[in-house]
């Protein structure tokens, strides 16, 4: 994988998600999925998973008559990529803010809020 900065579109990030929770899948699979969410004709997924290819977000493998596609980016570098850029863009950096503004709007639950302890434990003893 390249390392310049991979955006997913909207409509690829949708088809990236389906990937990494099913693994290697047919564009028909993907295409029923994608389709419980919202109308998109067969070939309009089947054009956006080659486009992805080519963009190197996915790979696309022979097995039997059946191409099998499968995630070359990871779920974590996609949210990495994207809480770096939120911080620095929408929060001048500042990881604080975007936290403050996190934890404003939306309570964790339990085992979240123990998580969060944890992680600012972690952060104490480096």
């Amino acid at each position: 994988m390249s390392n310049h900065k991979l955006k997913p579109t909207e409509a690829e990030l949708d088809i990236l998600q389906i990937l990494w929770k099913l693994g290697p899948s047919t564009v028909k699979t993907v295409h029923e999925i994608c389709g419980r969410h919202k109308e998109t004709g067969y070939t309009t997924t089947l054009k956006l998973m080659q486009i992805m290819t080519e963009k190197g977000l996915i790979t696309r493998e022979l097995s039997g008559k059946t191409h099998i596609y499968t995630a070359l980016i990871t779920e974590e570098h996609i949210k990495s990529s994207a809480v770096t850029e939120l911080v620095e863009e929408v929060f001048e950096g500042s990881a604080m803010e975007l936290v403050i503004q996190t934890l404003g709007h939306y309570k964790p639950n339990g085992e979240e809020l123990e998580e969060i302890k944890r992680l600012i434990r972690d952060f104490e003893i480096k």
